[in-house]
């Protein structure tokens, strides 16, 4: 394996990638017998098959998959080791590749903002999605790091966090429950939530909350897949949610929703900027984090509503 070329990584990314061939030499600019010569002398070489060929085109094998996480890792070495010939020679430049899940976008734009504010010569490329998308351009090597409420378990990650992100449940204005203090576990879960998809860190972290009330779980509401239209929903009075309060800012302060007095709520998570273990850390990844830990938590929204005490436990 000391004698693979970086040329034949790219060859095998590149196939992984498209599926085909020709469309694979098309973007390498080889051409079609070219290419699989290439293919065909890695395989000699390692001694396994990369691909299955297949009637729809080339499937990697495990061992494909095996060299195409190799490919990846290089290009990452690549950039990091160009970032830090950058910082050698005193130009402070750079890019960042920067996931964000979907509740992030509230505060993602200011927090970059201020960061280019500091560092103009790194250039920030924005990705949102929710955090399966999320997770899986991290793990495929397709974003440097990732804002979000939970760091991933399947791989392992570098985890910082930079700012409390509370959880609160909210309703329109004119709810019943909308001037009740301390409104228990059990009164709460009497109410149609509309909640966010399976695998949510909100909807985790209020299956948590409802754990212990009977039922609840087997049907916890109706599913809506971005906080934007949970929002509305709320505000047309279809349901109440359970949300993150940096999504809500602007509609608490015209009163279109209100932060419901549950017992022990909001729920206290945290953000954390996270990136993969085993790649390099470029100087861009390096400034952004240090900004993070200096100055991240001012750019998230102020939640009116204090935390219970029990949340610093």
């Amino acid at each position: 394996m000391r004698n693979v070329t970086f040329r034949q990584l790219r060859t095998v990314g590149a196939v992984c990638r498209l599926g085909k061939i020709n469309l694979a030499a098309d973007a390498l600019g080889l051409t079609g017998p070219a290419l699989t010569l290439q293919i065909q002398q890695l395989e000699r070489d390692a001694g396994v098959p990369l691909f299955d060929r297949t009637r729809s085109g080339m499937v990697p094998t495990a061992y494909g998959l095996a060299f195409l996480e190799a490919a990846r890792a290089v290009e990452d070495s690549l950039t990091a080791l160009e970032d830090s010939i950058s910082a050698i020679k005193g130009l402070r430049t750079g890019r960042l590749r920067l996931g964000v899940v979907s509740t992030g976008k509230y505060f993602a734009p200011q927090l970059i903002a201020a960061f280019r504010q500091q560092m103009s010569g790194i250039e920030v490329n924005l990705f949102i999605g929710n955090r399966a998308e999320i997770i899986a351009k991290l793990r495929d090597h397709e974003i440097d790091m990732a804002l979000m409420g939970r760091p991933p378990r399947d791989f392992e990650v570098r985890a910082q966090v930079f700012g409390d992100h509370p959880l609160v449940f909210i309703a329109p204005a004119g709810h019943p429950l909308a001037s009740v203090l301390e409104i228990s576990r059990e009164r709460i879960a009497q109410e149609q939530f509309l909640v966010r998809e399976k695998g949510s860190g909100t909807r985790i972290s209020l299956e948590i909350f409802l754990s212990d009330t009977p039922h609840k779980l087997e049907e916890v509401g109706t599913e809506i897949a971005s906080n934007e239209t949970i929002k509305q929903a709320v505000i047309a009075g279809l349901g109440i949610a359970f949300i993150s309060a940096h999504t809500i800012e602007q509609e608490v302060k015209l009163g279109r929703l209100v932060v419901l007095d549950v017992v022990d709520t909001p729920i206290r998570r945290q953000w954390f900027s996270v990136s993969r273990s085993d790649r390099a850390t470029t100087p861009a990844m390096q400034a952004f984090e240090r900004f993070l830990l200096a100055s991240g938590a001012r750019y998230l929204p102020v939640v009116s509503k204090p935390y219970p005490a029990n949340a610093f436990g």
